[in-house]
């Protein structure tokens, strides 16, 4: 069986065991879909990524991203981490920055200082309907008077219905009925004036087997939302994964073209697997 490196990265903070896990396969040309996916499902991790030599001659490489039931074209926590693997690994950009492949095409990735940030991809915002509105409530254990804004959050994958509540200790203090919830995939914020993070986020969706614990794709969708509605300032941190005793930090900085969607990352596991 051949041997491939492996790293164990953890996304969104300095501290290991405190962001979001991710399993990093260098070097698995060698691979195809199905063993990825059987590996992926194997870790049980909310993603694992495999790193490839890229196809676009403009990437400096391509990574391929598992659930543990099905391939993303694009991820936010993985693109951070693998990107963390891959320089860590030694890789080389091609210029000054950073250009990930992967299913969603060509992804952005800048260095600010320590932390590696990505240019969030296009998303479509839309209007919560009103039976949306009572759906998510219903699954939050809210009333919808408790809901002081919504907005759907649409990219290729996944899809995030985004709702504001009025406070951290309303976001802390939720617990989510998953049975109502079903396929939804629901991000709550509400503002955080402590001085650790200006606000509080959690995600919630049964496909990561209930609350995400720091998501990059759910704090690009929400970015957008909030700065472009003037609920937060060009440049603001998020706080994720408290309710899970995580201590996430997502850096958001909108320099009038892209969301950059930033965070630290440090590898907690390096070896070889067999597959």
């Amino acid at each position: 069986m051949p041997r491939l490196a492996f790293s164990q990265v953890d996304v969104f903070t300095a501290r290991p065991g405190y962001g979001n896990p991710l399993a990093v396969v260098h070097g698995a040309a060698s691979l195809d879909g199905t063993q990825m996916q059987h590996f992926a499902n194997w870790t049980n991790l909310s993603e694992t990524s495999f790193l490839l030599p890229p196809d676009s001659p403009e990437a400096d490489y391509k990574v391929r991203i598992f659930t543990p039931k099905s391939e993303l074209p694009f991820a936010g926590h993985p693109t951070l981490g693998s990107c963390h693997a891959w320089l860590a690994a030694g890789g080389t950009p091609k210029g000054d920055g950073i250009v990930q492949e992967c299913g969603a095409g060509l992804v952005r990735i800048r260095c600010d200082g320590t932390r590696l940030a990505f240019a969030a991809p296009d998303a479509v915002q839309g209007k919560v309907s009103p039976v949306l509105k009572a759906r998510v409530a219903a699954a939050l254990g809210l009333a919808e008077m408790d809901i002081l804004a919504a907005c759907q959050l649409s990219y290729l994958a996944p899809s995030w219905t985004g709702v504001m509540l009025k406070d951290r200790a309303a976001v802390l203090g939720l617990k989510p009925n998953f049975m109502v919830m079903g396929e939804l995939e629901i991000g709550v914020v509400a503002p955080s004036p402590d001085g650790n993070a200006d606000f509080e986020v959690r995600g919630f969706a049964n496909d990561v087997g209930g609350e995400d614990p720091v998501s990059g794709s759910l704090n690009a969708g929400l970015a957008r939302w909030l700065i472009t509605d003037g609920f937060a300032q060009a440049r603001y941190v998020a706080a994720q994964g408290t309710a899970l005793g995580r201590d996430g930090r997502v850096f958001v900085d909108y320099d009038g073209r892209d969301f950059w969607i930033g965070g630290d990352s440090t590898e907690v596991i390096s070896g070889t697997l067999a597959l």
